[in-house]
């Protein structure tokens, strides 16, 4: 066993022995590994399931259901692009399109230099400002293109 699939399965085994007792702990066991992890590995499906007595199909589903929720790791940084219906009415899909455009990637895909992974996410609470992306949890509000390609080169403020 390398030390990389140790360091899963150690981190695997904690988020289930810490919160694999609450009641309907599916979630918040895939919230933990995925905090320390940055995504929930295939290897982590069968031992989830048996701990919890479900099926592998029932926490594969769960996992490839939601958005948050990742199954490779991300790049050494994470952009999430708004596409609730607000950020939309305020000029979200141009901004999309530029995102993919710059980085060369669509949703949920890594750069090939591994430098930055696109995301979607529904809504980021900015509603009022938009659109709003988030930098490696940091929001930003009235993102123009100009201002997106600022922040992921890091000549804004991140």
């Amino acid at each position: 066993m390398s030390s990389v699939e140790a360091h899963e399965q150690g981190a695997v085994q904690s988020a289930i022995d810490r919160f694999g007792q609450q009641p309907g702990p599916l979630l918040v066991v895939l919230h933990a590994v995925q905090d320390a992890l940055g995504y929930i590995p295939p290897s982590a499906i069968a031992p989830i399931a048996a701990a919890l007595n479900l099926s592998r199909a029932e926490v594969h589903g769960v996992v490839t259901f939601y958005h948050y929720f990742r199954t490779h790791p991300p790049g050494r940084h994470v952009v999430q692009v708004c596409r609730a219906e607000a950020c939309q009415a305020r000029g979200g899909a141009t901004l999309e399109a530029h995102a993919k455009a710059r980085l060369g990637i669509d949703f949920h895909e890594t750069t090939a230099d591994g430098a930055t992974t696109l995301e979607a996410v529904y809504c980021l609470g900015n509603c009022a400002t938009g659109p709003a992306i988030r930098v490696d949890g940091r929001l930003h509000s009235g993102v123009t293109p100009a201002r997106f390609d600022a922040l992921v080169t890091g000549q804004e403020s991140k």
